[in-house]
């Protein structure tokens, strides 16, 4: 696979039958899915994405928009979709994984098998926000309000300062994401399901559930007991939820790395 600062394999399998593209949150790293590599079969190869203003990408200046954001991450995927692909989002990720799913194919990319929302109201529930307006200090209580980071690193000032950028940029860009009400073009033709945490104050279940309205394929609607980040708490459960969704019934690659036609 060509080497791209957007991706990382935690656990490289050339000879994987599926890739799973997994996106973080805002202001998240490819840390909220790394423990997830172990957890998969070798049928399926996990593909973190790291977006510019974190990890080794802090000097990358977030780009201005949602739109090319997807831009530079579709580039980036485009040569590494010559097998199954499916996509998980979490939160500001599963807006910018509908974005991705919708727009590679008009590229003349293959469809993915199945899209995964997790956390993240359907595109008409939109509300916009100003979290990005916040000082500093308020951002970091919405930060351990949400939950997923330890208020310990947060007190720290070195650490802030290398946190928070990225936590500002990307809220910016979800919270002005469709405020000109323009919406991916088209519903998805793969499955998707919506996951959400029970306790999640940021979404409801209806919220959730309006994801059924952009797919022609089947759709399901997934709880599970936690708040926001309800993913890291069960990981395992998480996994085998969608490991029971992907196609990977139909045998396996062959050791020489070809595809059956």
């Amino acid at each position: 696979m060509t080497a791209t600062p957007w991706l990382r394999r935690p656990l490289p399998r050339p000879y994987a039958k599926l890739r799973l593209v997994c996106l973080p949150h805002a202001g998240g790293s490819t840390g909220l899915y790394r423990a997830w590599a172990q957890l998969f079969p070798p049928e399926v190869e996990l593909l973190l994405v790291c977006p510019p203003g974190r990890e080794d990408r802090l000097d990358e200046p977030i780009p201005p928009d949602l739109p090319e954001l997807v831009s530079g991450l579709a580039a980036a995927l485009a040569p590494v979709l010559d097998r199954p692909w499916a996509v998980f989002g979490h939160s500001m990720g599963a807006a910018v994984g509908h974005e991705l799913v919708a727009r590679l194919p008009r590229l003349g990319r293959p469809a993915p098998v199945h899209f995964f929302a997790s956390a993240r109201e359907a595109p008409q529930h939109h509300r916009g926000g100003t979290v990005h307006l916040l000082d500093d200090d308020a951002l970091c209580t919405e930060l351990v309000r949400l939950g997923g980071t330890d208020p310990s690193l947060l007190a720290m000032p070195e650490l802030r300062q290398l946190v928070l950028p990225a936590v500002r940029g990307d809220y910016r860009l979800i919270e002005t994401y469709l405020a000109d009400g323009t919406r991916p073009a088209g519903p998805l033709t793969c499955p998707v399901t919506a996951l959400i945490g029970t306790e999640d104050t940021e979404l409801d279940a209806k919220e959730a559930d309006g994801w059924r309205d952009w797919t022609t394929g089947r759709f399901e609607l997934l709880s599970f007991p936690g708040g926001h980040f309800y993913l890291t708490d069960r990981p395992r459960a998480v996994v085998d939820a969608v490991l029971r969704r992907l196609p990977l019934r139909h045998g396996a690659p062959s050791r020489a790395g070809r595809w059956p036609a």
